[in-house]
């Protein structure tokens, strides 16, 4: 009774504020000074320079008409320390870079039950950066970065050491990661669209029982990166146009007892590697157009790769030792010319995914120069009837004629 009396009076009690160069209130620091906890400020157009905000009590801050907070290049723009903020509707720009502490547009300290949405950041260091945080929403934000150098410049979405966070609807652009987890528990990373950032279009590390749905990763230096992670799910991204050297569209590296299903992975340099990758299941991907599909090394075990489509790769699937622990069965193979004479939709010839050329290439490098030449089929063929270098267990039992349907109705 004591508690819902309280909460009654400050809602009761609680008023809006106008700040504007012609209001009575004309900086937003002196209005949240003066406001109560549950006021709303509505922030008027204009541009508005005043160093570091600090938000110390739960309010909403409302932008009309995309006010200009501007950080001059030397500062942190906001700082939120109180539960129960709401910011939306600003515009963020020049943020200070610094070599000492992490500046971004807004940053989240130890708080929960905030609200970042339907704000525009330009030219960030970081852009939203949240640590010791919960149950925070980050949704519908535009984060377009300068980023040119990794060294100097700083990730789009940092979460760190925070729980059940929603990062969701986002554009991020032309940071050094895209969006960065570092021990980040139960949250949901859904239907952002990260691309041309300089280093991963998603980066995680140490961070467990996540989700990531629906979000496209385009043109990223080096693609996503998962890390000493356990029980992820990634559903429905499309991972597409990650190239280099050293890129791919998805790493996994010491990960457990996760789902890959129905994720896109188109026109990268390799689609999934995996470096210590195990209990994984590898389900209803599109694999298209990759240099390689997927790369499995050895030390990869009791993974489920089933029901994939593998079109027009210029390699399916390479790993690096001599025997499979992983299963393989039932996946469409485009490269696969067997027969099913007895109508099951499933190959009666054994596919072996792996050619002796992918082998040599993941051994000796530069003997990719001899791609597509006679000598290199002539090879892959007498390895495929008779293996000798590549795993003999490492073979699809029963390979599918025409591709899995779920995929292309994703």
């Amino acid at each position: 009774m004591i508690f819902l009396t309280i909460a009654g009076a400050c809602k009761l009690h609680a008023s809006t504020t106008e700040v504007c160069s012609n209001c009575q209130i004309k900086t937003i620091t002196e209005a949240i000074r003066i406001s109560r906890p549950g006021d709303t400020l509505r922030v008027m157009k204009g541009i508005y320079k005043e160093g570091t905000i600090t938000v110390d009590k739960p309010i909403y801050l409302q932008g009309i008409d995309w006010p200009l907070l501007d950080g001059e290049n030397k500062f942190e723009i906001m700082r939120i320390i109180s539960d129960n903020v709401t910011v939306m509707g600003f515009r963020f720009r020049d943020v200070g870079v610094s070599y000492i502490s992490d500046n971004a547009a807004i940053s989240l300290e130890a708080v929960k039950n905030c609200r970042i949405a339907n704000n525009k950041f330009e030219n960030s260091f970081f852009g939203i950066y949240a640590k010791n945080s919960s149950e925070c929403d980050i949704v519908n934000n535009e984060l377009i970065g300068n980023a040119l150098v990794e060294m100097s410049s700083g990730n789009a979405i940092h979460l760190w050491y925070s729980k059940k966070m929603i990062v969701k609807d986002n554009v991020v652009k032309k940071h050094r990661d895209g969006i960065y987890l570092e021990f980040v528990d139960e949250s949901i990373v859904e239907g952002n669209v990260s691309q041309n950032n300089i280093r991963y279009g998603l980066h995680f590390m140490f961070s467990n029982h996540d989700k990531y749905l629906g979000n496209t990763f385009s043109n990223n230096g080096a693609g996503v990166a998962v890390m000493f992670s356990r029980n992820i799910e990634m559903t429905n991204n499309t991972f597409e146009l990650n190239w280099g050297t050293a890129s791919y569209g998805l790493l996994l590296k010491e990960i457990y007892d996760g789902k890959i299903i129905k994720n896109k992975f188109l026109y990268n340099t390799i689609g999934i590697y995996g470096e210590g990758a195990n209990r994984i299941e590898i389900m209803e991907n599109e694999f298209m157009g990759n240099g390689w599909a997927l790369k499995i090394l050895g030390s990869c075990a009791d993974n489920t790769i089933s029901k994939n489509n593998f079109i027009s790769n210029t390699f399916d699937l390479s790993t690096n030792n001599s025997r499979n622990y992983n299963n393989y069965d039932g996946n469409y193979w485009s490269d696969y010319s067997g027969y099913d004479l007895n109508k099951d939709g499933r190959g009666d010839i054994p596919y072996r995914p792996m050619k002796l050329f992918s082998y040599l290439v993941s051994r000796v490098e530069p003997s990719i120069v001899l791609l597509r030449s006679f000598f290199i089929d002539i090879i892959d063929f007498a390895e495929k009837v008779t293996p000798m270098f590549t795993p003999p267990t490492l073979v699809d039992s029963e390979p599918l004629m025409k591709p899995w349907k779920n995929v292309a109705d994703n």
